[in-house]
């Protein structure tokens, strides 16, 4: 078969999803539907006692479907502690999963499904150049995610985020194999959420959106060799679009709310389907610079707690290690595409009639910080203990994130991402 240089094919992958109030009940009868007899509930530790995880395994157990709970998940796992939870899938020998929490959840969840189903040497499925970047021999067996935040998208993708230590940075696995094989997104589950939690993982919704909408069109890709080849980051596309923008909207219309009013039952619900919408955009399309940029910023912090989240060590969770560098991105990358950045701004809610599509980037970077300060993020990267002098190392964690830096509309080298970060240190 002849392929052509540039990519003249997308594909769109998602999971199945159920959307509505109580839907988590329903977790016992598609893993029976789907032949299951012997189920893992992974979740975390700060979730066991949850009323997503007991309803999740209240409905397991009245199907007649054996279940046991695994409660070790990391909140922004790592490779250390993506291992225990393979070692223990692997030896228990189950065949079917459910993951309730966040993407921290669903994440550990796929990679144990992966490697508990084709076992292999841990990197040989990471993304290269980090790691192999071997895609898996074949299906993986039934995973039910039921997500208790409002930002990932974890449901729906193929994609598993973890801190990789030896290097201080973020790195993943993508395959259309580690989609989940069904979300079940119940309003309920996002009741409990801290404030903090919310406006992160809803800040992540957003990027997600931005970013897969920004990202340099699938068009613009080389071919694969092979239909198999073909990347489930194809770059922007206008089926990705749709759901981006929705999310977008969403997102910038629910997120002060629900972050600031405990009792708006409604935003939260909101914000959760948003980040099902944002997750069939970016599965597809992709993530480019702001997604590539936090990768090192989470792996490298040295010294920040946010109120709830882990307290027994420096963590910044990821939707605000994402945000950050969104302003100073967008300025850089809107003169590839101003009108579709300009659009962007207006899908959060800006009046751009009359705007020079050349002053895009300005617009949507100021419409980023006009809402994180409404929520109360940090005032960029200093503020989670960062300075100029880190920026050259923070760039060159960053430049190995192939998979989302070669998506950004305008190519990036090792010194326009260490002025990125310099320009991310101080936000207003």
């Amino acid at each position: 078969m002849a392929y052509t240089e540039t990519e003249t094919i997308f594909s769109i992958d998602t999971s199945a999803i159920k959307y509505g109030i109580g839907v988590t009940s329903e977790v016992g009868y598609e893993l029976e539907r789907l032949g299951v007899k012997n189920a893992v509930l992974i979740t975390d530790p700060n979730l066991v006692e949850n009323d997503a995880v007991k309803k999740s395994y209240e409905s397991i157990t009245y199907q007649g479907i054996k279940a046991t709970i695994y409660d070790n998940v990391e909140v922004e796992p790592t490779d250390i502690s993506f291992k225990h939870a393979i070692d223990f899938c692997t030896r228990k020998a189950f065949d079917g999963y459910v993951a309730v929490g966040g993407g921290s959840s669903i994440d550990t969840a796929k990679a144990a499904n992966l490697y508990s189903t084709h076992p292999a040497r841990f990197l040989k499925y990471v993304n290269a150049p980090i790691g192999d970047g071997v895609a898996p021999p074949g299906q993986l067996k039934p995973l039910i995610a039921v997500p208790t935040t409002g930002g990932t998208g974890s449901e729906t993708t193929g994609v598993a985020i973890f801190d990789f230590l030896e290097m201080k940075a973020k790195t993943g696995i993508a395959h259309r194999y580690l989609r989940p094989t069904m979300g079940l997104v119940d309003p309920e589950n996002t009741k409990s959420m801290p404030k903090m939690v919310q406006a992160c993982s809803g800040l992540d919704l957003l990027c997600h959106g931005l970013e897969s909408y920004t990202a340099k069109p699938f068009s613009q890709r080389q071919s694969p060799n092979t239909p198999g080849e073909r990347p489930s980051y194809q770059g922007s596309n206008p089926i990705s679009d749709v759901w981006a923008s929705k999310a977008i909207a969403m997102c910038s219309e629910n997120i002060v709310a629900a972050v600031n009013d405990d009792n708006n039952y409604e935003a939260r619900s909101q914000m959760l389907l948003a980040a099902t919408f944002a997750g069939v955009g970016f599965g597809n399309a992709g993530c480019h610079l702001p997604h590539g940029m936090s990768y090192s910023v989470s792996g490298m912090i040295r010294d920040c707690t946010v109120e709830g989240y882990p307290e027994d060590h420096a963590i910044v969770p990821h939707g605000m290690s994402v945000v950050l560098n969104a302003p100073a991105v967008f300025r850089y990358t809107a003169p590839a595409n101003p009108e579709r950045h300009l659009k962007a701004a207006q899908f959060m809610g800006v009046d751009v009639s009359g705007a020079d599509p050349m002053d895009s980037g300005d617009i949507l970077a100021n419409a980023i910080i006009d809402l994180i300060q409404k929520i109360h993020i940090p005032n960029g990267l200093r503020s989670l203990g960062y300075n100029e002098s880190d920026s050259r190392t923070l760039a060159k964690g960053a430049m190995p994130q192939h998979r989302v830096i070669n998506l950004s509309p305008r190519p990036v080298t090792e010194n326009d991402l260490t002025q990125l970060f310099m320009d991310s240190m101080t936000l207003w």
